[in-house]
């Protein structure tokens, strides 16, 4: 059976395992029922997510002048502590920023490759974690904005990593440690301002199970670009990966605005 159409994140949830869909527009297709089985996916070209005319993807699914120009991927994405909606600044589009920098953020702990630090919004809960591949997470504060939790992250960075290493964490490659015990620690490293929201009393521990039959030992990532076609046997999902008998990857999210056929 065949699909087609734009590559978007693949749609999550959650379960023992947690559950993947990939969206097109007209149709989809559970993934876990894909284990074990070959897959081959066609590289056709490209459609912008924002403009959706066919031109090369720049970053995260837009093209060039959609990147520099959409609200939804100014710098206060990957940096909430620039996020200045709350001061009535805009960036790029103050009805838009506001509408997503002023409601509830968690500032968390997370294990994927090792400790890190993340900010996402209460409604991203337990998206996010999923998304990057975490086995588990706990909210350290939840604060009534971005900028806050923002600049929280920031104070934490110090002390725990940003960032997932991806390899390790599709290896399945972490060391065990106590979230709860790591999450007590850093009350004191809480910025004044953010202080009064420090989840002091509650201790949720979310836990994921991911849907893979095998982790590989080494990994190597698919370019669509470099390979526009690829067939193999699919041997789990992680994060927002497909992990292949061979120990290929191919980043789903990665490839936003990609233009495929995916044939089961």
């Amino acid at each position: 059976m065949q699909y087609q159409g734009v590559l978007t994140k693949m749609q999550t949830e959650i379960g023992s395992p947690i559950q993947y869909y990939l969206v097109f527009e007209d149709s989809f297709i559970n993934m876990n029922q894909l284990l074990n089985k070959e897959i081959e996916i066609n590289f056709l070209g490209y459609e912008c997510l924002s403009c959706h005319k066919k031109k090369k993807i720049f970053r995260q699914g837009f093209c060039y002048d959609c990147f520099y120009s959409s609200p939804a991927v100014g710098d206060w994405i990957i940096r909430p502590e620039l996020s200045t909606a709350h001061l009535g600044i805009a960036d790029r589009d103050l009805d838009y920023e506001t509408k997503v920098q002023l409601q509830p953020h968690i500032v968390y702990l997370a294990l994927s490759s090792e400790i890190k630090v993340g900010v996402t919004r209460t409604t991203q809960m337990p998206t996010r974690w999923i998304d990057q591949g975490a086995c588990q997470a706990i909210a350290v504060v939840e604060v009534p904005n971005r900028y806050l939790a923002g600049i929280t992250e920031v104070a934490l960075k110090n002390h725990y990593a940003d960032k997932t290493n991806w390899r390790k964490m599709l290896k399945n490659d972490f060391e065990c440690c106590d979230l709860v015990a790591e999450k007590a620690k850093v009350e004191s490293l809480i910025p004044s301002e953010a202080q009064e929201y420090f989840y002091g009393e509650k201790n949720d521990l979310y836990e994921m199970e991911y849907p893979v039959v095998e982790y590989p030992k080494k990994v190597a990532s698919l370019s669509l670009e470099k390979t526009p076609y690829f067939k193999g046997k699919l041997m789990g999902i992680k994060g927002q990966y497909l992990i292949f008998e061979n120990g290929t990857v191919f980043n789903v999210r990665g490839s936003e605005g990609y233009v495929i056929t995916l044939d089961v």
